[in-house]
């Protein structure tokens, strides 16, 4: 029988010797045939042939993943990442290597969505997650059900790659960055309702500009979902008239807790809003994305209060500091003025400059005098030769045409009117008489009058003459009011 390929040999199969019976032989005369002992015949134990167990690829591979995501449940793994790739289902694959090796590596989208930061390539992280092998390719992998940087916290890392997205739109540029207002009149402020940062600020802002107008829009400034809250209090108050300056502000905490400011959806915010904002969001050595894409960072909320408006008396001091640089500026100028008019007047050639001005204004005076009277002078020429026109213009005007035409409408309409009325009179009084002579030739007239049509039976023929119709005849006999069945039984001719 032929071997098939792939198939084992089966084990050599070993048959146990039986023991050897040993017999004492007695001794035998000599002379005599000893009697041979007769060994029996030992039969040989049965073979059992192992039966192969035959698997499937499938079958296979699910033993296989069975037996790996028994074994390695809960596993931590640190690598590189490399062909990072979101498909358009939002899960993650990629690739998780070290110097020596590399695992395929998935990340589905409910787990992906709690991550602060970007998985992308280059990165050394440690994931967490269990072996499991993909069927179709018969390739094992890692689920990862988390992903941390190695060596640097997610949240700083996820900070660092927004600083670095919006660095390279331009949302940091300091060209872009608008001047705050000197004296604003509306002033928002965006911040938690109940947080010290809002009386803080308001206590300040009182003290320094009392007549300012402060607009709250409250928002949580903490915690799941503070981010979306902080930017639509932030487009609501932006979207209030004549408000100046926004001022967005938290009070000190963690990383964690200033994290609503490291939003990347609240920086486009800011970016887009129509006036200035300023961030006052932590203490002095906290730094957030908001600090980098507002108009002005201040190190607290008090600050930001501080920087919006100047104190009352700073800026009058300003405003009287600028008055007096104006005066002194206006005496330097008059001064070089009087000394260069004293100059002038030195000069040789200023001799007899009065009169010679004085001659020229006189001129002036005559040549304005004569310009004035030829300008009347034109002026009542074309004032006459517009009342012409204007009389000819009249002799043409459709108005008066018009009225006239009115006139003669109105006149032609009662002329219409009247031979209208005449006309319907003589036909009304023609219908009358035509009417009284069908009425007189009409045979219902005839009737009225006592007479009757007499039919046939079947009503298809008048009866004129007695001779065409015999006794036992059906007859009917339309009267004016009514039509009477009836059988002859009798006929007389003309002369009867």
């Amino acid at each position: 029988m032929s071997k098939l390929p792939f198939d084992e040999e089966p084990p050599p199969t070993k048959v146990p010797k039986a023991p050897a019976q040993v017999r004492t032989v007695p001794a035998v005369p000599k002379g005599l045939v000893p009697n041979v002992p007769i060994v029996p015949k030992v039969q040989a134990p049965t073979v059992q042939v192992p039966v192969r167990q035959v698997l499937t690829v499938s079958e296979l591979s699910a033993t296989i993943r069975d037996a790996l995501e028994t074994k390695f449940q809960k596993v931590w793994v640190e690598g590189e990442i490399s062909n990072a790739r979101l498909w358009n289902t939002g899960h993650l694959y990629f690739t998780l290597k070290d110097s020596a090796s590399q695992i395929k590596g998935v990340m589905f989208r409910s787990a992906l969505r709690y991550l602060k930061f970007k998985p992308e390539d280059g990165l050394h992280v440690v994931a967490r997650g269990k072996i499991s092998v993909y069927d179709p390719k018969g390739e094992y992998q890692i689920i990862c059900e988390h992903l941390e940087p190695k060596g640097f916290g997610p949240l700083q890392l996820a900070f660092e790659q927004l600083k670095k997205k919006l660095l390279a739109e331009g949302l940091f540029d300091a060209a872009r960055k608008r001047a705050l207002p000197a004296l604003p009149r509306r002033i928002g402020l965006v911040t938690s309702i109940d947080g010290a940062a809002l009386r803080d600020m308001v206590r300040v802002l009182r003290r320094r500009y009392p007549n300012a107008h402060l607009i709250i829009s409250p928002s949580r400034v903490q915690g799941e979902g503070a981010a979306a809250e902080v930017v639509r209090a932030l487009k609501l108050v932006t979207r209030v008239q004549h408000v100046d300056v926004v001022i967005v502000a938290r009070g000190g905490g963690s990383l964690e807790d200033l994290w609503a400011f490291n939003d990347e959806a609240l920086a486009r915010a800011i970016a887009a809003s129509p006036v200035p904002v300023i961030s006052g969001v932590g203490h002095e050595t906290d730094v957030t994305i908001c600090d980098f894409v507002s108009d002005l960072r201040a190190a607290t909320p008090s600050a930001a209060a501080e920087l919006v408006v100047r104190r009352k008396d700073e800026f009058v001091a300003q405003i009287t500091r600028t008055c007096g640089q104006l005066d002194a500026a206006l005496r330097n100028r008059l001064r070089r003025m009087e000394s260069r008019l004293h100059s002038l007047e030195a000069r040789s050639g200023y001799a007899g400059f009065a009169g010679r001005l004085a001659f020229r204004g006189r001129h002036t005076s005559e040549l304005t005098a004569a310009l004035r009277h030829a300008a009347g002078h034109e002026i009542a020429r074309r004032s006459r030769r517009h009342e012409q026109l204007r009389r000819s213009l009249d002799q043409f005007d459709p108005r008066h045409r018009l009225g006239a035409v009115r006139t003669r409408l109105v006149s032609r309409e009662a002329q219409l009117t009247a031979a209208a009325r005449r006309r319907i009179g003589v036909l009304q009084s023609r219908f009358g008489g035509l009417a009284a002579r069908i009425e007189g030739l009409s045979p219902l007239a005839v009737l009225g009058r006592g007479y009757a049509v007499t039919w046939d039976a079947a009503r298809t023929r008048i009866i004129r003459d007695a001779a065409t119709v015999k006794p036992g005849d059906d007859i009917r006999v339309t009267l004016e009011k009514g039509v009477i069945d009836a059988t002859v039984t009798r006929t007389h001719g003309p002369d009867h």
